[in-house]
């Protein structure tokens, strides 16, 4: 790609003398030079609208000399002025097309707003197109044969050509200038918020209900993309086609979705459930975006962040921090060829890390993949096929399985093996599911089970809980709705199996080890897994510790400070136990070492805050920086860019995170693992 092709629109009419900036901090300004007029550039609206006439001169191809700022609207009130308007003539006296600009960050209700203001400034200016922009948002509406209170059906592809006809469509693959292009994780992050907002319709849908049919509506963008059938230059089908009315718009993408649900039944069962309206303000949002040559760091970045915020609050017990996931990673150091499972995977956050693992892996592997056509081969083989064959996940809650599907979309691939299912159910029934979930299969589990509900036998039904063989270690105070029995039941407890009356009801977290249990490979596999303290320190529990050191070798515990979940509003004291699941038979010397500690600065506080220690290992201002960010578990290396899509705040804006190999306590277990005396001296 060239040098010119890298350039924004405005920056080439700034360098071709179109326009210029002058001034600094506030009192700076932007100089339109055809028309001499001059607006303040800490204005939002302005930057989207300086960017907006840009793309007009050069990818429309109009005259700088026809495009007016702030055209006065006779018979509107007398301060009404029109954003920008397109000129047919020299001496500016035939309006051709209307525009209003607004911030990218304006609601759907604003933004219909600006829909009304650009048609009545039409009408009185007499100008047979009009539209509004909101930075990745824009609509464009045609009078020329449709009369003034019109909105449906004269909907505009796009903006004609330097006067000419109006395109039957406004996005075709590979052709140039008219393809979908890759876009900053702030343009993707605002979309994304776009959509959400619009499809949560002011609260007639929950939230969790909103990004369900979210992710159905970027599988069908996703799959449209990727269309191999699709050839050059045709169009692609998630876009509103010109004159289309948003009924005829849901009806096609409907179909493209049955398609698709066609192709892979088990990946979302139910229908888009989206009245059309809405349906054809979501493609609006997401038409002109390409996901899949948008690069993975940036859609990563962009959707954990938004869906960190989405998880916190009602959701949050879904959710667990990345930072924990980061460090439990790291610590099990997944291969590619090792068989992956969270029978618990909720969003899918341990399966993109372990998936980012391998990507990392490849890069090392194939340094040269983006300019050697062999190694790029190579290189996307290594961890796509680890992302096809070897991430499996299971999650109960059928929602948040499309939302683990959707994000392993998003990160290409991996999602047909996601199941939505009870993990917990007989291990025959989900194996008929899902063929692969085979137990005593998998090398590596990482999980956060659900911590404090209770199972009971009488509400899941005949041999439900007579499955598990850790039901026969435990006490009543384990069940959470009985009362401890004191001094006996902790001595029953310390018996073992065969003291202990079976339970009518168990809490999940102890469920959840026995099937960990019963997926991992004998005396190979290993998991990681976080676990309330309880389990580790309460006397109660003392048949399910002995339970655990009869079927796991403990290879190393990590205590995790009050707060680590306390910002999704879940403030239980937790510890990641690393666990080897023993070989039949295998017994284990009584000094056999475990790798204990406790993590204090984790790299965020109870409100969420960062609190990691930071160091600027460069910098260019206003351009590019690297920090290296340090807390107790590892430390990160950040790569951040400068950015203005906030006028009133530029700033940093994150680009991409890296842990930094054998720092913090990573570094500390891999000593260890190669000796462990020293840490008991």
């Amino acid at each position: 790609m060239s040098v010119e092709n890298l350039k924004t629109y405005l920056e080439r009419a700034i360098e071709d003398g179109h326009a210029r900036l002058a001034g600094e901090g506030k009192k700076e300004r932007i100089h339109y030079i055809a028309t001499n007029h001059s607006e303040r550039w800490s204005d939002p609206e302005e930057k989207i609208r300086a960017e907006f006439w840009a793309e007009l001169i050069y990818k429309y191809e109009y005259d700088p000399r026809r495009i007016k700022f702030e055209v006065r609207v006779p018979r509107r009130t007398p301060n009404d002025v029109a954003d920008l308007v397109i000129y047919k003539d020299e001496e500016c006296k035939e309006p051709y097309f209307v525009f209003e600009a607004k911030r990218s960050d304006i609601s759907d209700a604003e933004f219909a707003q600006s829909i009304e203001q650009a048609c009545g400034n039409r009408a009185s200016l007499g100008s047979p197109f009009c539209g509004a922009i909101a930075g990745l948002t824009r609509r464009l509406l045609r009078f020329d044969k449709f009369p003034p209170g019109e909105r449906e059906r004269n909907h505009l592809t796009d903006i004609p050509k330097r006067y000419g006809n109006p395109p039957q469509w406004r996005f075709y693959k590979n052709k140039s200038g008219q393809d979908l292009s890759a876009v900053s994780r702030d343009k993707l992050r605002s979309a994304i918020r776009k959509c959400h907002q619009t499809l949560w319709e002011g609260g007639r849908r929950s939230p969790i209900a909103a990004f369900g049919e979210f992710c159905k509506i970027v599988f069908v963008k996703h799959r449209d993309e990727k269309n191999d059938d699709r050839q050059d230059a045709d169009p692609y089908d998630f876009q509103r086609r010109d004159g289309e009315s948003s009924d005829e718009l849901a009806k096609r993408i409907f179909k493209l979705y049955a398609t698709e649900q066609e192709r892979e039944p088990g990946v979302f069962t139910d229908p888009i459930n989206v009245e059309p309206p809405v349906l054809a303000q979501v493609v609006e949002h997401l038409e002109g975006i390409s996901l899949d040559r948008t690069e993975l760091d940036t859609k990563g970045v962009a959707f954990e962040e938004f869906m960190g915020g989405f998880f916190k609050g009602d959701f949050g017990q879904y959710f667990t921090p990345r930072e924990l996931i980061a460090f439990s990673i790291e610590v099990l150091n997944p291969e590619r060829k090792q068989l992956v499972l969270d029978p618990a995977c909720g969003s899918g956050g341990f399966l993109l890390y372990a998936l980012d693992h391998i990507r990392r892996e490849a890069n090392r592997r194939y340094p040269n993949h983006k300019t050697d056509s062999r190694q790029g081969i190579s290189h996307y083989k290594h961890w796509h096929d680890f992302a096809e064959r070897n991430l499996f996940g299971i999650e109960i809650n059928e929602e948040l399985a499309r939302v683990a599907k959707m994000n392993m979309i998003i990160h290409d691939d991996g999602h047909t093996n996601i199941v939505g299912h009870d993990a917990l159910d007989f291990l025959t029934k989900l194996t008929a599911i899902k063929p692969e979930l085979v137990p005593g299969k998998f090398d590596l589990i990482l999980t956060n089970p659900p911590f404090g509900s209770v199972v009971k036998g009488t509400e899941k039904g005949d041999g439900y809980l007579d499955q598990f063989d850790l039901r026969r270690y435990l006490n009543k105070s384990t069940t959470g709705t009985e009362p401890d029995e004191s001094a006996q039941g902790e001595r029953d407890a310390k018996r073992g199996a065969n003291a202990v009356k079976a339970r009518t009801s168990i809490k999940t977290e102890i469920l959840f080890i026995e099937r960990v249990w019963s997926y991992l490979k004998p005396g190979e596999g290993r998991a990681a897994i976080v676990l309330p303290d309880g389990i580790l320190t309460n006397s109660s529990l003392q048949g399910v510790r002995n339970w655990m050191l009869s079927h796991f070798q403990i290879l190393a515990v990590v205590s995790l400070p009050q707060f680590a979940f306390a910002y999704y509003d879940a403030g239980v004291k937790a510890s990641i136990v690393f666990l080897r699941r023993l070989q039949d038979g295998e017994i284990l010397p009584n000094d056999t070492p475990i790798f204990m500690a406790l993590a204090e600065n984790i790299g965020y506080d109870a409100t969420g805050r960062k609190t990691f220690n930071v160091t600027v290992e460069s910098e260019i201002p206003e351009k590019e920086k690297v920090e290296r960010q340090s807390c107790d578990l590892f430390d990160y290396r950040v790569y951040f860019e400068w950015s203005k899509v906030n006028p009133k705040e530029p700033g940093w804006s994150e680009r991409h995170r890296e842990i930094i190999p054998d720092t913090g306590l990573v570094a500390q277990w891999r000593e260890f693992q190669r000796d462990p005396t020293p840490f008991f001296v």
